[in-house]
């Protein structure tokens, strides 16, 4: 799609949300009435550069945490709740930056038992 093509676009998705918002169905009303309450972030795309129209860079980034729940049934407490976010960010921290995992977790365990700073997480300055 093409910039210029974006106005009557959003001017026409505009007035189909209105009137969804004031149709007689409360459950279209209602989706209608809070897309109309975050309107100016759904155009942020045409206004932006480099910015996709799409979240399928977030679908994929939680791909892995999703299908870990759907198969062990979750956690049984807050403290594996919390075990698994923060496991969980390690692995994806370690593979967005191509890091081996393992050798993460031993530094950090290491660390731990030595009482040292633990290793961090973000990503070193090329």
């Amino acid at each position: 799609m093409r910039r210029v093509d974006v106005p009557p676009l959003r001017r026409q998705v505009g007035e189909w949300r209105r009137s969804g918002a004031a149709c007689a169905c409360a459950k279209t009303a209602s989706v209608c009435a809070e897309i109309l309450a975050v309107e100016a972030s759904l155009w942020t795309f045409a206004r932006v550069g480099g910015i996709e129209p799409t979240n399928n860079a977030a679908e994929r980034e939680v791909r892995h945490a999703v299908c870990w729940r759907k198969t062990s049934f979750g956690t049984d407490s807050e403290t594996g709740s919390r075990f698994v976010e923060r496991i969980l960010t390690v692995l994806a921290s370690c593979r967005r930056q191509g890091r081996n995992v393992l050798e993460f977790l031993t530094t950090a365990v290491t660390a731990h038992r030595n009482r040292e700073p633990a290793p961090t997480l973000l990503p070193t300055p090329s």
